[in-house]
């Protein structure tokens, strides 16, 4: 009698490389999301390396994968159609005021969103005035619409942005936006992070900075 076969789990690797090939990434870019080493990665993807927790952790964010799925078929690690879509009128979402900043966040609506946009207004003037750093989880980009904004982060100097201009940041690292000209400072702000929870992520953030909030 011939024994049932079923099918081989795929090694980390094939996972690995699965991804990142579907989303056309090169090594160097996963090593610039992930911060494991290009030799590394070559060494999981070829089957030479496990991987720790925590460096699972920093690969499945740089894939923008949940780690989970380093551990499916290779199929399996594609995003499916969600059809999901969310429509935001003037003035809509949920608002949070603080000290630094007043935020808008919109499309609320939708759970377990990869991105948040968010409507921002910069108070602060000075790093002084505006406290710590913040950090959080993930990437963001801010394009600045009204006015000027500065831009300061731990590891570089200020950079000063005029209505038009964006940045592309890591936000692990300690970052704030500042107020920089002579009138309101408006920028759309999107973050992006692996937690299915970004909008409250980010709002439980600012709780100690916290000076209000409310839904529209």
């Amino acid at each position: 009698m011939r024994l049932p076969t079923f099918p081989s789990r795929p090694s980390l690797g094939e996972a690995v490389r699965a991804a990142r090939q579907a989303q056309g990434l090169t090594l160097k870019e996963v090593r610039a999301r992930s911060g494991l080493a290009i030799s590394t990665l070559s060494k999981v993807e070829n089957g030479q390396m496990l991987l720790t927790y925590d460096k699972l952790l920093a690969l499945s964010e740089g894939l923008r994968i949940d780690v989970a799925k380093l551990f499916e078929a290779p199929g399996a690690v594609q995003r499916t159609v969600t059809a999901r879509r969310s429509v935001s009128r003037g003035g809509e979402g949920q608002r949070v005021q603080t000290d630094c900043y007043d935020y808008l966040y919109q499309f609320v609506d939708i759970a377990r969103k990869r991105t948040s946009p968010i409507l921002a207004e910069m108070h602060a003037r000075s790093l002084a005035e505006f406290g710590p750093l913040i950090r959080h989880t993930g990437e963001e980009y801010c394009h600045v619409l009204q006015c000027r904004v500065a831009v300061h982060t731990e590891f570089y100097a200020p950079d000063l942005l005029e209505s038009g201009d964006g940045l592309y940041l890591d936000s692990s690292m300690g970052h704030a936006y500042l107020n920089a000209g002579d009138g309101p400072a408006r920028a759309v702000v999107v973050c992006s992070g692996i937690d299915p929870e970004l909008d409250a992520a980010l709002i439980a953030l600012l709780s100690g900075r916290r000076r209000g909030a409310s839904a529209s």
